[in-house]
C-alpha cells in the first residue's frame, strides 16, 4: 500500500534551521521515497512499511545530532499526493 506522510519539524531551539535541513538532508537519502519540500512541511511518498521506516529513522538520527523537537504529521493511507 502506498502512504503519504506530510510532517513538520519543531527543533527545541534557537537556531531552528540547521536540524530543519538536516532531517530534509537525511530523509532525501532515501532513494525509494517520493519527497516534496514545501515552507511549513516536508511531504514523504512510498510503500508502507519503507516510508515509515525512513521517518523513523530519520527522526532518530536528527535526535542524536540536534537534539529535542517535536514533529506534526499526518498519514495518508492509499493517497498519492505527489
Amino acid at each position: 500500500m502506498e502512504l503519504t506522510i506530510d510532517i513538520s519539524m519543531y527543533p527545541n531551539q534557537e537556531n531552528f534551521v540547521v536540524p530543519i535541513d538536516g532531517f530534509i538532508e537525511k530523509i532525501n537519502k532515501y532513494s525509494d521515497l517520493k519527497i516534496k519540500t514545501f515552507p511549513t512541511s516536508t511531504v514523504v511518498q512510498g510503500e508502507y512499511s519503507y516510508a515509515m521506516n525512513a521517518v523513523q529513522e530519520t527522526i532518530l538520527s536528527c535526535y542524536k545530532e540536534f537534539g529535542m523537537a517535536v514533529y506534526v504529521v499526518k498519514y495518508i493511507p492509499a493517497y498519492e499526493a505527489l
